[in-house]
């Protein structure tokens, strides 16, 4: 599923981190009922795969820490509640 919050926090991980794989997966319909869902079914619960040049040398946290701090503004003011994120 994809949604234009998707694809806004695709664009700021593409400006940020240039990456070389990515894709954004909008699976807030999963979380129906869950903490952090809303009604509508999208823009809660973010799927983020993602491998970048940025990562090189770095651990596993460090490479979520970017990811976070790239997506900050989403998750403070967006009401993105989580995100699920596999680096490579």
């Amino acid at each position: 599923m994809s949604t234009a919050l998707a694809n806004q926090m695709a664009e700021r991980l593409r400006q940020r981190l240039q990456p070389s794989a990515l894709e954004v997966i909008d699976e807030s319909w999963q979380h129906a009922g869950h903490a952090g869902a809303n009604d509508s079914g999208f823009g809660t619960h973010f799927r983020v795969r993602i491998a970048a040049p940025a990562f090189a040398g770095l651990g596993r946290v460090a490479r979520h820490r970017l990811v976070y701090d790239a997506l900050d503004d989403f998750i403070a003011r967006q009401g993105v509640h989580a995100l699920a994120i596999e680096t490579g």
